[in-house]
């Protein structure tokens, strides 16, 4: 069996866009070219990570421009036609981090950047054996495209661990289909998302990366490395191993893994370029990051409960602290897992999350596996005031089903 390469390079800090360029060459140059891949005459979708303001490439949020950049131009090269697109979250407009991120400069040099959000068809997009659902709502650039490339930026993430070249792809849903991940089962939906569209190559900006609570407002940690591989799989395993995860702990990687969709496991993947062990940093996780402590309300997590629920929960708590709006929640407790409902807390002050509290779900129930952060925060608070979005631009009602 031959291995799956992953090339790790290293960049100066800070670098410029020649640095960068060089850097992406290489990359591409250790895991045997891509020629097996593009082909003159080709639609090739560059797929960065736009998920949200804030935008500053300081901050670690999105991919930067450079990157997506760099490999439209080595495209060009080979005669095929690169464009970048991507869709933000849901109640997030696309538009504002294309403006405000660098990205609309490069739309004024020529480069075609694309919101998906407008003016693009919906497709639905069959896939068979799917584990969540029967085919996958996209756009319709992303049915044209022969070739789908995934640019993320590595970070820890509030609900699935760690962010990067799966997990990205979900910006090539319609905002309804991502709402509909959420309730039915992100960490098998992602993966049916990714079982359809097949993506062939990725690379990673793990220049500045997040870590805490990510993907908008985590920590930055700089570690200046480009990683690329053909193998999405074994690129996120890889990034898992760099970050301080056991892959075993990414279920997104571990679930596309189990599907045979790449592979995960250490002796099957080629580390190529700088030594994966001289660059391994240890991030804080999400759950450790910025506990909130208020007397009068507590979190009961069932043996059940995932690290999904988990981190979600913790960052709906951090959103209602940076809100200002942890007055609301002496005299609640949520409860996750399948645990069972305290006998000290009245029913109507109880609120259940997730798919495992179904059939014990209280009446300020949040549907979702796992469910959006801003709506565990409307269980809470319950009407007592408006709910506050931490990024998004639309009303709150857009993330709900």
């Amino acid at each position: 069996m031959n291995k799956s390469k992953v090339s790790i390079v290293r960049t100066n800090p800070d670098p410029d866009y020649p640095q960068i360029k060089k850097a992406v060459e290489q990359s591409f140059e250790l895991i045997g070219g891509i020629e097996d891949i593009i082909k003159p005459g080709q639609l090739v979708l560059i797929n960065p990570s736009w998920v949200a303001p804030p935008v500053d490439r300081a901050s670690g949020c999105i991919t930067i421009p450079e990157i997506p950049r760099a490999i439209a131009d080595i495209v060009k090269e080979m005669g095929a036609r690169p464009i970048i697109a991507e869709s933000s979250a849901v109640g997030v407009k696309t538009a504002t981090v294309i403006e405000t991120s660098g990205y609309q400069e490069l739309r004024e040099m020529g480069y075609e950047v694309v919101d998906l959000k407008k003016n693009q068809s919906e497709v639905s997009i069959p896939l068979e054996n799917g584990k969540v659902f029967d085919a996958v709502d996209c756009w319709g650039l992303v049915e044209k495209a022969d070739v789908i490339i995934s640019v993320p930026k590595l970070k820890t993430h509030d609900q699935t661990e760690m962010t990067c070249s799966i997990k990205k792809l979900k910006g090539l849903l319609t905002d309804n289909m991502k709402k509909q991940m959420h309730q039915q089962g992100l960490f098998e939906g992602v993966v049916d998302l990714l079982a359809a569209i097949k993506p062939q190559l990725a690379v990673v900006d793990a220049i500045i990366c997040q870590e805490g609570i990510g993907p908008v407002f985590g920590t930055p940690v700089e570690m200046n490395l480009i990683l690329a591989g053909k193998d999405l799989v074994a690129v996120d395993a890889t990034c898992a191993r760099l970050i301080g995860y056991d892959p075993k702990e990414t279920l997104l990687t571990v679930n596309a893994a189990a599907r045979g969709l790449g592979v995960m496991d250490e002796k099957h993947i080629e580390v190529i370029g700088v030594p994966l062990d001289s660059v391994k940093r240890r991030f804080v996780r999400a759950i450790e990051d910025s506990a909130v402590h208020v007397e009068g309300f507590h979190v009961i997590h069932g043996e059940a409960a995932c690290t999904g629920c988990r981190n979600t929960v913790m960052s709906a708590l951090v959103d209602m602290r940076n809100a200002d709006q942890l007055d609301f929640l002496p005299g609640i407790c949520v409860v996750t897992g399948g645990a069972d409902l305290p006998n000290d807390v009245p029913r109507k002050n109880i609120v259940t999350v997730g798919i495992c509290m179904k059939e014990n779900a209280t009446e300020r129930h949040v549907k979702g596996c796992p469910p959006n952060n801003a709506l565990i925060v409307k269980a809470i608070i319950d009407g007592r005031a408006e709910v506050k979005r931490m990024y998004a631009e639309d009303t709150l009602d857009k993330t709900d089903v």
